[in-house]
């Protein structure tokens, strides 16, 4: 009882966050179209570019300190180890104010080396001058999200990065607006126009992480006044020279797989700006990696934020099971959180693949290109899913660095595989697209490798991937002859869409029950799932 009641909460958290995840995008996914409108593809491009930067100086300041604090702080908390947990925040706070200072420091002064050295788009530096602040403010936003985090709720993270994401749509279509008015009224050039235009989308960045850290500073003056009067059990009080020194080996090999996993971002667009520049192709440059950031990438990643959760929540629950040295709970809770990500990012890629020209159609006006886009790389959906998942299970269980090896391995093999494909080959912005799925490809691999090697798991295939896969694709099967059914009566895509997703979704579930590929154990630990099995079992489907 006391493991399901563990297997359940773990369950229930990731999809606390997983929902969280899943709402910020889609909000992501409805304010880029109105920014879109307001700055054109190429404004779009000087916002991706400049966001890719901002994106590898928060992976080296500041993203990892969730994850490290959170793990230092539960193991305090089981041993309600009050003191010690209020020592660790104020040591990760001091933290975050140097690498915060630092990263913002770093990412203004350098703006135009970013801008006319790497991505041969020298408009992009206003962009991210006006992102650099954003930078100190989301370290001190980290150390908060981990504080909870181990205190073993999710909801606070969740909700400030609805409140995040809600803040930053509003201001930054907003800023969008009336940067580009402005620089129209003074007689600015195009380029220039779309300049400020992203600078606007950027403001909003910073002011949504603001909103979300005042959230959170509100709710930790509330829960200081619970835990103050609480007696620490623990007799030994850590000093912070310890803390501190505990958080940096924390932080470090965290920072490093973390960075070199998603360092291919800048390197993609480093790589593709020279080399679309060298073949003299460089007034496509920004129009095109603007479609492929800001329409297919953000696409992709809605479905991935299933899996960006469960990796939130499964790295606490495997540092337990490893330090009581429960190699059952171990191998369970890794095969659960790899079947339930592949159970959603296989009809998710289906999905997309099937209904890539109604989705993008109705999202981004002239999404031909992401159209051609989603429908050969829609399966990155599942790549990175597995590969984030992967990362995490190693991450739980300790093996700090492995993904560290794994990445740099992947990301060279990506690099290569890239240069060719746009120089040799010359399949431009669809380069990038198959490059990436290689990346992601190679670190699955290596990471599966890994755990089995480490873990001693034996990864199950039937119930795992083959299921999913049928299941997914006879959902697939169906949802594209409603397709080309309805065409023959509309060519309205919003009805399309509103017809197509909930038979998709009918035909995919059942599917799932009829394979046996979901039991009722599986359903019951799931948020709901206690009476979604009642009901199937009335009906006698289960």
């Amino acid at each position: 009882m006391k493991k399901t009641a563990k297997k359940n909460n773990f369950l229930m958290q990731g999809s606390v966050l997983a929902a969280a995840g899943i709402i910020v995008r889609i909000i992501g996914l409805a304010y880029r179209i109105p920014l879109v409108n307001t700055i054109g593809k190429e404004g779009m491009g000087y916002y991706s570019f400049a966001y890719s930067v901002y994106a590898i100086m928060l992976l080296l300041s500041s993203y990892s300190l969730p994850l490290a604090v959170s793990k230092m702080i539960s193991a305090r908390m089981s041993r309600q180890s009050y003191v010690n947990v209020s020592r660790i925040f104020k040591a990760a706070m001091i933290y975050a104010t140097v690498v915060g200072f630092a990263g913002c420091f770093i990412t203004y002064f350098s703006a135009g080396l970013f801008a006319n050295l790497f991505f041969k788009t020298p408009y992009t530096e206003f962009a991210l001058k006006t992102l650099a602040p954003t930078i100190w403010i989301m370290a001190y936003l980290g150390v908060f999200r981990g504080y909870y985090q181990g205190h073993a709720t999710m909801i606070p993270t969740a909700v400030s990065q609805i409140i995040e994401q809600v803040i930053n749509a509003v201001v930054s279509i907003v800023a969008a607006h009336r940067l580009s008015q402005y620089a129209l009224e003074h007689q600015k050039e195009a380029s220039e126009v779309s300049s400020y235009g992203a600078a606007g989308g950027t403001i909003g960045t910073g002011t949504g992480a603001l909103s979300a850290l005042l959230f959170l500073v509100l709710l930790y003056i509330l829960y200081n006044m619970v835990y103050k009067y609480k007696p620490s059990l623990d007799s030994k009080f850590e000093t912070y020279k310890e803390i501190t020194k505990i958080l940096i080996m924390t932080v470090i090999p965290v920072i490093a797989s973390t960075a070199i996993y998603n360092i291919n971002g800048i390197i993609d667009g480093a790589i593709f700006g020279n080399a679309m520049h060298f073949l003299g192709k460089g007034s496509e440059t920004a129009e095109n990696y603007g479609v492929y950031t800001s329409e297919y990438m953000i696409l992709i990643n809605v479905p991935v934020a299933i899996s960006n959760a469960l990796s939130s929540s499964i790295i606490p629950v495997l540092s337990k099971f490893n330090s009581e040295n429960d190699k059952n709970g171990v191998q369970n809770t890794i095969g659960s959180a790899i079947r339930f990500s592949m159970i959603v990012a296989m009809p998710c890629a289906v999905g997309l693949t099937v209904l890539a020209k109604p989705v993008l159609g109705i999202l981004f006006k002239g999404a031909d290109v992401s159209v051609e886009l989603m429908q050969v790389g829609a399966s990155a959906v599942v790549l990175y899913s597995l590969s984030t998942l992967s990362n995490a299970i190693l991450q739980g269980s300790s093996y700090m660095g492995i993904p560290v090896k794994n990445a740099v391995k992947s990301l060279i093999i990506h690099i290569i595989a890239l240069i060719i494909m746009l120089l040799v080959f010359k399949m431009g912005i669809y380069g990038l697209v198959y490059a990436n799925m290689i990346f992601a490809l190679s670190m699955c691999i290596f990471n599966a490798l890994s755990i089995k090697s480490l873990l001693e798991y034996v990864q199950e295939i039937e119930q795992t991937f083959i299921k999913p896969a049928f299941s997914a694709l006879f959902m697939g099967i169906v949802t594209f002859l409603v397709y080309m059914l309805l065409m023959r009566f509309t060519q309205r895509l919003i009805v399309i869409c509103v017809v197509c997703i909930p038979i998709a979704f009918l035909t995919y579930f059942p599917a799932l029950i009829f394979s046996k590929t979901l039991k009722a154990d599986d359903i019951v630990h799931m948020p709901g799932g206690g009476r979604l099995v009642a009901m199937l079992e009335r009906l006698k489907i289960m």
